[in-house]
C-alpha cells in the first residue's frame, strides 16, 4: 500500500471512535499490550509525561512540549484527534512523522493487526510509541484519548501524571457524575509517579486523594499553589503573571494561545515544569518565556481560539462539551463585535440540549453537520436549536455554512465556527 491506501486501510478497516463512536472502544488494554509486545515494548525505552482531563489536555500537552523543546530536549508529542493531517497525532519537535514511516509501520505490522484486531486508536498509540523509540526521543508528552484508566495510552510509566480538569463529557462511557468521571481519569495515577491536578471540585478532590493513597504517590493541586494575576489579551496573546503561594515567579508571561480558558491550564503546566526540574530536567525560566510565546509555531497546534481571517473576524475553537462551550462564550463576549454569526455542527453523543440552551439567542446561526457517521443530522440540530429559541438556516456542509455566514456578516461582525472538533477540522 502507498500512503493514501494505508490511511484508507486505517480509517475504513479498523474500528474508529471518531467515525462510529462507542462501538470502536475496547474495555481493556490487552490489544495495546499485545501490539506493543510484538514491537518489543517501545514505550519502555523513553521518558514520558501522561496528560488526561476533560478539557485542556491538548493545550497543556502542547505547552509542555514547547517548553521541553526550548530546553533542548528531543520531544515527542502524541495527541488526538487530528484536524487536517493524520500525522498531527505523532510529532517530534513539532515535525510530523514521515508518511514513509506510517506506511512502513502498517505494512510491517499487518499480520499482527489482523491477529489482534485492534481499534484505530490502539494502532496509532502503538505507532507513536514505536516512532518515539526508533527516533530515541528524550521525552514524550502522551495525551490520553478518552478517560484514562482504560485508555490505550495507559501502559506507560511516566515521569508525571497530569490531569487538567474534570467536567461532563462522554457520560455514557465515563459515568454520569463528576466523581465517576474523576475515577476514570485518575486511572493514570501510578505508584511513585508524582500526580498533578490542574483544577478540582468538591466531588473530584476525594477521588484523587483516594487514588494517590491507593497506589502510593504524591498529589499536587496546581490551582492551590499557582495563581495568575493581571490577565489580559494583547495582540492575540494572553498576557499574565504567575504567583507561587502569593510570591511572583513569572512576570508578564506571553502565551500565543489567546483563549481566556488557558488560565486554567497554565498552573498545571508551571507545576509540571517544577516537578520535571526536581527530577533532573534542566529547564530555565527563559525556556518557559520563549516557549509560551510560540506554542503554535513550535508544536503545530491549531484550533484553539484561532483567528482565521479579519473583516469580518472569523474565529474557530474546538471546545465541544458544555464546559468548553461555556468558556468559548466568555471569549466571544470579550471580543469586540457588532453582531455574532455562529456556524455550528455537532455529533450525536454530546449533551446537545444543555449546550444549545446556553447559546445566545440574539446571534444568527448557520446550522450544519461535519462529514462523519457520528454527526448529528443538520435537520435534527436545527429543530432542537429552534426549540431553544435559536434562529438560523440549515446548510448541507460546513463549507456552505461558513460561506453563508461570510455573505451575511458586516466587516465589524464576528463569525464563530465550532460546536465540534470535526467542524473546526473542516474549516481548517
Amino acid at each position: 500500500m502507498n500512503y493514501t491506501e494505508t490511511l484508507d486501510f486505517l480509517y475504513s478497516k479498523l474500528p474508529m471512535f471518531t467515525r462510529i463512536g462507542e462501538a470502536a472502544l475496547k474495555k481493556d488494554l490487552t490489544n495495546t499490550l499485545a501490539l506493543c509486545e510484538s514491537l518489543g515494548n517501545p514505550q519502555e525505552t523513553f521518558k514520558s509525561i501522561h496528560v488526561a482531563g476533560t478539557n485542556g489536555k491538548g493545550s497543556t500537552s502542547h505547552m509542555l512540549a514547547a517548553i521541553l523543546q526550548q530546553a533542548g530536549y528531543k520531544t515527542g508529542l502524541y495527541t488526538s484527534p487530528h484536524l487536517k493531517d493524520f500525522r498531527e497525532r505523532i510529532r517530534i519537535n513539532g515535525k510530523m512523522a514521515p508518511k514513509a514511516f506510517v506506511t512502513a509501520f502498517v505494512k510491517q505490522q499487518q499480520k499482527v493487526i489482523e491477529r489482534v484486531q485492534p481499534s484505530f486508536f490502539e494502532v496509532t498509540v502503538a505507532m507513536a510509541f514505536s516512532y518515539f523509540s526508533i527516533e530515541a526521543v528524550d521525552v514524550a508528552i502522551i495525551e490520553v484519548g478518552l478517560g484514562g484508566r482504560l485508555d490505550s495510552t495507559n501502559i506507560i510509566h511516566p515521569e508525571i501524571s497530569l490531569i487538567t480538569n474534570i467536567s461532563f463529557d462522554h457520560v455514557s462511557l465515563l459515568g454520569d457524575t463528576l466523581d465517576k468521571i474523576a475515577f476514570e481519569k485518575a486511572g493514570i495515577i501510578k505508584s511513585n509517579v508524582p500526580a498533578i491536578i490542574g483544577s478540582y471540585t468538591a466531588e473530584t478532590k476525594p477521588v484523587f486523594f483516594s487514588k494517590a493513597a491507593e497506589v502510593g504517590t504524591t498529589l499536587q493541586f496546581a490551582s492551590d499553589e499557582y495563581q495568575l494575576e493581571n490577565l489580559r489579551t494583547s495582540k492575540d496573546e494572553l498576557v499574565f503573571s504567575v504567583l507561587e503561594q502569593g510570591k511572583l515567579c513569572y512576570k508578564d508571561l506571553k502565551l500565543d494561545l489567546s483563549g481566556s480558558y488557558q488560565q486554567y491550564n497554565v498552573p498545571a503546566v508551571i507545576a509540571a515544569v517544577e516537578q520535571l526540574k526536581a527530577r533532573g530536567f534542566k529547564i530555565e525560566q527563559a525556556h518557559v518565556y520563549n516557549a509560551l510565546r510560540q506554542v503554535k509555531k513550535l508544536t503545530g497546534l491549531q484550533g484553539r481560539w484561532q483567528t482565521l481571517s479579519l473583516q469580518p473576524r472569523v474565529i474557530c475553537d474546538t471546545g465541544h462539551n458544555l464546559a468548553g462551550i461555556t468558556e468559548v462564550l466568555k471569549n466571544i463576549q470579550a471580543t469586540p463585535h457588532k453582531h455574532l454569526h455562529f456556524v455550528i455542527g455537532m455529533v450525536k453523543d454530546k449533551d446537545i440540549s444543555s449546550i444549545l440552551q446556553r447559546l445566545p439567542i440574539d446571534a444568527t446561526y448557520y446550522f450544519t453537520q461535519p462529514s462523519l457517521e457520528r454527526a448529528l443530522p443538520v435537520a435534527d440540530l436545527k429543530a432542537q436549536a429552534t426549540a431553544c429559541g435559536l434562529n438560523g438556516t440549515a446548510y448541507a456542509s460546513v463549507a456552505e455554512a461558513l460561506a453563508g455566514a461570510k455573505a451575511h456578516a458586516a466587516t465589524d461582525d464576528l463569525i464563530f465556527v465550532g460546536g465540534s472538533t470535526f467542524v473546526v477540522a473542516e474549516v481548517l
